[in-house]
This record gives structure tokens, sequence and C-alpha cells, in this order.
């Protein structure tokens, strides 16, 4: 939708993952049955280890807390996904978009934080092993998940407001499926040099800082199973450290080409392909990477359905 370059922006327009008609119906139903699933595992992951005395450690406490920061995260974009395929007009209001982002910034940057957290709680376990009641306790945890919640919340307010102080007044339409700072700084008509340095220093600093800490974690951890002796065990953790591999570099692995790098590299198509995958696919995958593929989660799950502790 043109405008006239001095009338401010009061809404913007969403133009959603695909203009194609023949689509939607279809995307609508993938879309839904991913989110559903999505909130059944995250969910029933939280109740398990709520119900379970066994799960009542560091490391499912850390756990729980990334399946409701899942639930929180995939619910701040997928519903409006999903409405999106099903309506004509797929407006939005200009505070109702810069609260979404805000939401976003916050769940994606916490992510990160809390990503990182649990790969050094994973590294005390596997190095440290004699230690590991000792250093990871509930109150490290609690400091642990509030800290991720602080950086990311501290993130998300110096974004958000980088934003707000913007102009858009040329046109309202947005080339994403939600509001996404990308396309947002290509919509505005004033001076967006703030905003690039804004992310490139805080957004560095985060992605830097929290992959350095998972990778490196990883790395001590590979090294003592190595040394292992005993080749199933060192199968069987190699087989733990593959899976978490795969969730986490995913995820930085999207956020880094979609942020980080040069622009000219791709388009805002393929910013949102790669915006599915962080925003839809992680917190689908996540428990059942993290918790389904757990013995010790298949044995609670069991034992919880044997008490019927879900028909009550």
């Amino acid at each position: 939708m043109a405008r006239d370059n001095d009338t401010p922006v009061s809404s913007f327009i969403l133009t959603g993952l695909t203009d194609r008609q023949d689509l939607q119906l279809p995307l609508f139903t993938i879309f839904s049955l991913i989110y559903g699933m999505t909130l059944l595992g995250n969910l029933g992951m939280i109740l398990i280890i709520r119900f379970e005395p066994q799960l009542h450690t560091p490391m499912y406490f850390l756990l729980s807390s990334l399946s409701f920061l899942d639930v929180c995260y995939s619910s701040t974009l997928t519903p409006n996904m999903l409405l999106s395929f099903l309506m004509v007009s797929k407006g939005v209001s200009y505070s109702a978009c810069f609260i979404q982002y805000g939401f976003f910034a916050l769940f994606a940057t916490t992510e990160m934080f809390l990503l990182a957290a649990m790969a050094y709680d994973r590294y005390v376990a596997v190095c440290n092993p004699l230690l590991y009641s000792v250093i990871v306790t509930k109150k490290v945890c609690v400091l642990l998940i509030a800290g991720s919640y602080l950086g990311g919340a501290v993130n998300s307010l110096i974004q958000t407001l980088g934003l707000l102080r913007l102009s858009f007044c040329s046109s309202n339409v947005i080339d994403h499926f939600f509001c996404d700072l990308v396309p947002l700084l290509k919509l505005s008509c004033s001076d967006t040099h703030l905003n690039k340095i804004l992310v490139s220093v805080f957004g560095s600093i985060i992605e830097a800082g929290t992959l350095a800490i998972t990778v490196a974690s990883y790395f001590f951890i590979i090294v003592t199973v190595l040394r292992i002796p005993s080749a199933k065990g060192r199968q069987k953790t190699f087989s733990t450290c593959a899976s978490h591999f795969t969730s986490v570099f995913t995820f930085h692995g999207t956020i880094l080409l979609t942020y980080f790098s040069p622009s000219s590299s791709h388009s805002l198509g393929t910013d949102k392909t790669l915006s599915v995958f962080y925003t839809v696919v992680i917190p689908l995958l996540n428990p059942l990477i993290y918790s389904l593929r757990n013995h010790d989660v298949k044995r609670a799950t069991r034992k919880l359905l044997k008490r019927k502790v879900f028909m009550c």
C-alpha cells in the first residue's frame, strides 16, 4: 500500500509467508499441526518434570524453563501467522507491531542465554561430575535463568526503543509474516544508522558470547568423552551431544544468516524462510532433542501415565 511521503504510518500490513492463495490452506494446516505439537511437547515436559520427583534436578529445572520459554516464544508469533493464512486483510496496528517485536526479541535473546547456560550445566556434569552438586545448585540455576531473562530484556528494550525513534511515512507494507527488525528498517524513512549500530554491537556481543560458551562447553565435553574406555558410553554421550548441537547451531546459524550476513547476499524471501526455522521449528524440536529422547523422561512419562495423572 503506497502512502504519501509526509503521511505518518499508523498501522502496518504483513504480506505473510506467501501471497499464493493456493498455498494458504495447506500452510495453515501444516503450521497448525506444528504449533499444536509444540505446545503439547513443551507443556507436557513441564508437567512431567513438575509431577515426577526423580526429575527435580538442576538439569531438568533448566529444561522445564526452556520448555516454558519455547511456549512463550512460539506463541508470540505463530498464532498471528496462522490468522494471516485465513484473513484477506493482514493489518496490524503500529503499537501491536512493536509490542510483537519487543516480545520476539526478548524471548529469542533469552533463549540464546539459556541454551548457553544448559551447555555449561552439561559441561560441569560430564567434566566435573563429583563437584556437580556443589557447583550447579538450584540457586545457581535460578540465577542463570534470571540472568538469561535480564539479558533478553535489556537487548529487547534497546532494540525496540531504537525502532520507536524511527519514522515510517512512505509505505506500510512489511514483507514478512511478523514485525521483524530487518523489514522494518527497510521501510523507515528515517536514518537507520544508529539502529544498525545497536544491532551490530549488542547482537554481536550476545551472539558471540553465548555461542562461545556453548562451543567451549561441548568441546570440553567431547574431549572428556573421548577418554571414556567404554565404546558404548562414548557412543551414548556423542549421540546426545550431536542432537544438542543440531538444535543449538540450527538456532544460531539461521539467526546469523538473517541478521549478521551482508544484506546483498539474501533477499527478504530468504529471511522469511530462515525465520521459520528459529521461530517455529526450533521450539518444536527442543523437547524432542533435549528431553523426550532421554530415558529418565521416558520412564517418568510411563509412570505418570500409569498413575493417570493426566486424566485428572
